[in-house]
Order: C-alpha cells, then structure tokens, then sequence
C-alpha cells in the first residue's frame, strides 16, 4: 500500500511587511519570516539548517547529500512555513490527528523502509529533514492525507492559498521570491506539494 506525502515546498501571500521591514527598506534583523503573527527567527530557522548539516555529516554520502541541497536554510523555512499552512487547513477543515495516528503512520514508514535508521537515512535524503524533526514531518503527512481525503485527490491548491492568506505571511527576502499564485517560495516556479510513496514491502521469501 502506498502512502502519500507532503514534502517542500510550501509557501504564502506576499504583502506589505511592517515586522519584517524598518523605514530604511532593510530586513528586520533576526527575522525570517511572520506568520500567523508570530515570529519565527532566524536563530530558530539556522537550528533547523544546523539539524540537517550535522546529520547528513554522520552519513556516509555526506557529500552527495550536502551539494544536493545548497540553499538548505530555504528549504527549511519553506518546511516551516509549510507545517504551519497545513496546521491552519486542518483547522479550517475541523481535522485533528491523534497520537495513536502520529505512531501508526511513524511505524507504517519504519517497517516500509526495513527499520527506523533506514526511513531516517531515506528522509534526509529525499526531505533534508533530521531525525529530530521527523515526529513534525511524520504529522504534515498525515494531516495532507486527511485534507486530501477531505477536499478530493489533486485539491488542496485552492484551500492551501486561503489558509496561507489568511495567517498574512511575510518573509525575509533574502531567503527567495514569493508566488502567491503558486503559493511557492523560490527562484523557480516549483510545486506547492511534492508526492512521494512509500516504498513497497518485498514478497515473502524474497
């Protein structure tokens, strides 16, 4: 059976930014990003970069994984950002997750990869997410399933935009361009959410 997931790149509305912005024009310092209202800081941003950097050096394609991602500190905010998109639809759509859901779904990608340090070797190649960031990974996945399940296979654009709207997002410049039509963050026009499966387990005897 395959599972469904939800991977960068998430995004928001672009609009005018008076906690991101002084008058001079220049970024407030120590920002990345306001959403919802709430800060989420640069500190906090580069703990997630620095997460991933140190786990993709234990790795022994530690290089390979380290140029794949260059732009890390991008790809995490987008991740951040992405988390608390989908934490608003869910609550738009009245969806809750329990913890008995959260350890099924984390068990169901342990046993699909042959273990837990397998699936933790997989995510940070294919996700860049460290192993302590997988129990917030883990819970994005299971919320896109049941907002896919709820608003139909192939639309969650329309809600997605409402909801990021809706929490006024505003982020630093520096870490890329805004799209609220794709609700995409970066250089390049990339989708919203990036599907993956859950790899299959072998035949019996295999």
């Amino acid at each position: 059976m395959h599972r469904r997931t939800a991977l960068s790149v998430s995004a928001a509305l672009l609009l005018a930014a008076p906690l991101l912005s002084a008058c001079s024009g220049e970024a407030r310092p120590g920002t990345a990003a306001v959403i919802g209202g709430e800060r989420i800081t640069t500190s906090a941003l580069q703990a997630q970069v620095n997460d991933v950097r140190t786990a993709q050096n234990r790795s022994e394609h530690a290089a390979e994984l380290i140029a794949a991602v260059p732009q890390l500190d991008r790809v995490k905010l987008s991740t951040m950002l992405q988390s608390r998109i989908l934490d608003r639809m869910a609550k738009d759509a009245g969806i809750t997750v329990t913890p008995k859901e959260l350890q099924d779904a984390r068990k169901a990608y342990d046993e699909g990869n042959r273990g837990a340090a397998a699936f933790e070797e997989a995510i940070l190649q294919k996700a860049a997410v460290a192993p302590d960031q997988i129990e917030r990974w883990v819970r994005d996945q299971v919320l896109f399933e049941k907002l896919n399940a709820k608003y139909g296979e192939g639309k969650l654009a329309e809600p997605a935009a409402k909801a990021a709207a809706n929490l006024g997002i505003e982020v630093n410049p520096r870490y890329g361009v805004w799209d609220p039509q794709r609700v995409t963050l970066g250089e390049h026009a990339t989708p919203w959410i990036t599907q993956v499966t859950r790899p299959e387990q072998p035949p019996a005897g295999a």
